[in-house]
């Protein structure tokens, strides 16, 4: 089962106890808050949750895999996401069979 952006949504609106619109508003800011940091080449760092890094990939020779024709592939940079050792820690703990 994932969550989605919409059940996050209904969540806050619940634990807040705000309306769903509000609810989405503060979702929202903070997603798009998010871009525009890595788009800023920004780190963002959320204690005991972890952090978010753009890493920058050199451009290389690729392959079409249709046609076989060599292609240049540009620079590009994509978000990281490096787990923080509380979340992990939670993560393990419950998810073992401890006796």
């Amino acid at each position: 089962m994932a969550l989605t952006k919409a059940d996050l949504i209904n969540l806050v609106s619940e634990k807040a106890g705000i309306t769903r619109v509000k609810a989405e508003t503060v979702v929202n800011t903070i997603f798009d808050s998010m871009v525009e940091s890595l788009m800023k080449d920004d780190r963002i760092e959320i204690r005991g949750f972890g952090s978010f890094v753009n890493r920058q990939y050199g451009a290389y020779k690729g392959r079409n895999p249709r046609t076989g024709q060599v292609i240049d592939v540009g620079e590009k940079k994509l978000p990281f996401f490096k787990v923080g050792k509380e979340l992990k820690e939670d993560i393990n703990e419950g998810g073992s069979s401890k006796s």
